[in-house]
């Protein structure tokens, strides 16, 4: 785990009100928190024999960046999966902005304002970059039956969406492909659609999966500026990231998943030091007869 990796955003983890927010906070699996945005409790998801998520308590604390960590088949997009509608639990609860969600599907969600991109880009590639963003706005007038025969009804909600998708098409460096088929975007490019899509219904928060996998390292910056200034801009931010420059960089605060369960959680410098997380992603080195320890471990990563 680099400890170099704070110089990624410039004054991103552990500064500023974000950090504050933080302050005190325990480290420990399950711990309450200040302002919890997101409660979870109880969660549990099965596959056969095989237990996928297991997770007794978990809390997100209001507009900071979270990480959600932890080795290959810990159970990371199954958990994003379970909590927004996108599968089914086999037990537990979950309440947003003190709203249960339990049963909603993904749309449903969505409309609450809790929403997610995918670690493999859901990007419409046979319509244009501005016609995808104008199918992720809601409730539109025109899109019932009759609804689509009343163009006066729905003439200036039309025009406010064209214009909200333009202001963040140029946000995020993508209004001069307006009018190029998304299939024709580079990776990088489409998970930059994906999350510009995100927000046109204005979500108080976003959850991210591996938005920097298959990203050309030219665009892994912008795309960091983009997720950090989310949290400024006082929208959480909930991501899975196998980066750990990039977890260290730019998390308040850090969630570690091992077999479905939260085995850890701190802010960066809480985690980097856990033997609990260093054992989880290496094995019990320090263990071994050779008298390794976990800080020569770490030092390995």
């Amino acid at each position: 785990m680099s400890s170099d990796s704070k110089d990624i955003v410039p004054g991103a983890a552990e500064t500023g009100a974000a950090a504050d927010r933080m302050a005190g906070v325990d480290p420990r699996p399950g711990v309450p928190k200040p302002d919890p945005i997101l409660r979870a409790s109880g969660i549990r998801r099965s596959f056969g024999g095989l237990t996928a998520v297991n997770v007794e308590h978990l809390e997100v604390q209001r507009g900071t960046i979270t990480a959600l960590i932890g080795p290959n088949g810990a159970g990371k997009s199954t958990l994003f999966n379970l909590l927004t509608g996108f599968d089914r639990v086999d037990a537990g609860e979950w309440a947003f902005e003190n709203r249960q969600l339990n049963g909603l599907s993904g749309h449903k969600v969505a409309r609450q304002g809790m929403v997610r991109t995918f670690q493999l880009t859901k990007a419409l590639t046979r319509m244009t970059v501005l016609d995808n963003m104008l199918l992720a706005a809601p409730r539109q007038k025109g899109e019932g039956f009759f609804g689509a025969f009343a163009r006066p009804v729905w003439r200036a909600q039309e025009a406010a969406n064209r214009k909200r998708a333009m202001e963040l098409l140029e946000r995020f460096k993508l209004d001069a492909k307006k009018d190029d088929m998304a299939g024709s975007l580079s990776g990088g490019q489409r998970k930059l659609l994906e999350m510009a899509r995100s927000l046109m219904v204005d979500p108080s928060m976003v959850m991210l999966d591996e938005p920097m996998a298959g990203v050309n390292p030219a665009l892994v910056q912008s795309l960091l500026e983009h997720i950090t200034a989310l949290r400024d801009e006082g929208t959480t931010v909930l991501f899975v990231e196998h980066d750990m420059d990039v977890i260290m960089g730019i998390s308040d605060w850090i969630v570690v998943l091992a077999q479905g369960e939260v085995i850890a959680e701190g802010r960066p410098d809480d985690i980097r030091s856990n033997d609990e997380v260093i054992d989880a992603y290496l094995g019990k080195q320090h263990d071994e007869p050779n008298g390794g320890t976990a800080a020569e471990a770490e030092g390995t990563t």
